[in-house]
């Protein structure tokens, strides 16, 4: 994809600017679009390190909860109501080091408790469910045990991206399907007063940023600064907000593809879009 040519400035490919080896779609309608499993599907962003795409479905696959009370998660310390927040479990969060945590790195609702030992019920679903009703074909593609940022995420109006991507940072699922962190949102615009979560709370992050689409979805970050059952999620008008994880919103599954999957077909337009082979 880097050979593909990168840009600077309008809508397309850029070198990242807080990772290295990653590149990023950016802008209104840059040609991401890639066909998986049979739909219209888009591509977030390239790592060059592992040679891996991460892609993002096109259309709000249904309206869900993130979590509810059905999953057993309920009697866990961290999620002090009848849901809660936190993408994975002790099973499957890691840190920076590739270490499993028990506990954030900060506080949530106030204090650390030790996190749940289940799934949320958003997980549960994409990696069982839907994974399962997948084609064969495109279930040979996804890379299993995928690295995704899953940390709790404020909006304080002095935090730089840089500091909020390291929040999501510090607790990394890993899994075959997922969400995207909020982050990924706000580096998708390049409009110039999209720059941290507290510009995308206000909307500007709408503006030049190919991910909005006019409905309502979740993101996989937790908020950060109130008690464990809130969760980011992208309003119909293209703002932040951040809601109870019992509340049904639009899902769009988010998957890595594995290193060995290339692009061998079309010009990633709407028309055009790529095509893949193992």
């Amino acid at each position: 994809m880097e050979s593909a040519g990168t840009v600077t400035s309008g809508d397309g490919l850029y070198k990242d600017s807080y990772e290295e080896n990653v590149y990023t779609y950016r802008g209104a309608n840059p040609n991401n679009y890639v066909t998986f499993n049979g739909e219209q599907w888009r591509i977030i962003s390239v790592n060059t390190n592992d040679n891996t795409i991460k892609i993002i479905r096109n259309e709000i696959l249904e309206n869900r909860a993130f979590d509810t009370s059905s999953n057993g998660r309920q009697d866990n310390q961290y999620c002090n109501y009848s849901y809660c927040n936190i993408y994975g479990s002790t099973s499957s969060l890691y840190n920076t080091s590739g270490s499993l945590i028990s506990t954030l790195a900060r506080q949530v609702n106030w204090t650390k408790y030790t996190l749940p030992s289940e799934e949320s019920e958003i997980s549960t679903y994409l990696n069982g469910e839907y994974y399962n009703g997948l084609s064969a074909e495109a279930k040979s593609k996804i890379k299993e045990d995928a690295s995704y940022k899953a940390g709790p995420i404020d909006y304080k109006s002095s935090n730089s991206l840089n500091t909020e991507i390291g929040y999501a940072s510090e607790a990394i699922w890993r899994g075959k399907v997922a969400l995207i962190d909020a982050t990924e949102y706000v580096r998708a615009s390049t409009y110039s007063s999209c720059k941290n979560m507290y510009n995308a709370w206000y909307g500007y992050c709408k503006n030049s940023n190919w991910m909005f689409n006019s409905d309502m979805w979740w993101t996989l970050s937790p908020y950060s600064d109130s008690s464990s059952y809130y969760v980011w999620y992208v309003h119909g008008g293209g703002s932040f907000g951040y809601n109870g994880a019992a509340t049904s919103y639009g899902v769009r599954p988010v998957l890595t593809l594995k290193p060995e999957v290339k692009i061998t077909g079309g010009d990633g337009s709407q028309n055009n879009a790529y095509t893949l082979e193992n």
